[in-house]
């Protein structure tokens, strides 16, 4: 029996490759709309970061999230972004 492959994708914070359930996807939506995606099938272009406020924090200050999205984000959005995200 064939064995399924487990999606790794990288954590824009701590550079880790991770189960990609393990992570949270932040989404750029066609409107330009930048949201968390629960369910990983949002249409748009996605990055992922493990659920912690240290990723989050080394990812926001280095401006990765911005740059693997390839918009700008509003300070108001990142403060939102935040508080989703919890601390582990």
């Amino acid at each position: 029996m064939k064995k399924k492959k487990i999606p790794l994708r990288k954590c824009l914070g701590c550079g880790e490759n991770k189960n990609k359930k393990e992570l949270i996807r932040i989404v750029k939506t066609p409107d330009n709309e930048i949201l968390i995606d629960i369910s990983g099938k949002t249409n748009g272009r996605g990055a992922y970061i493990c659920n912690n406020k240290d990723c989050f924090n080394k990812a926001v200050t280095a401006n990765k999230i911005s740059r693997s999205l390839e918009v700008e984000i509003p300070k108001d959005k990142i403060k939102e972004l935040e508080k989703e995200i919890k601390d582990n």
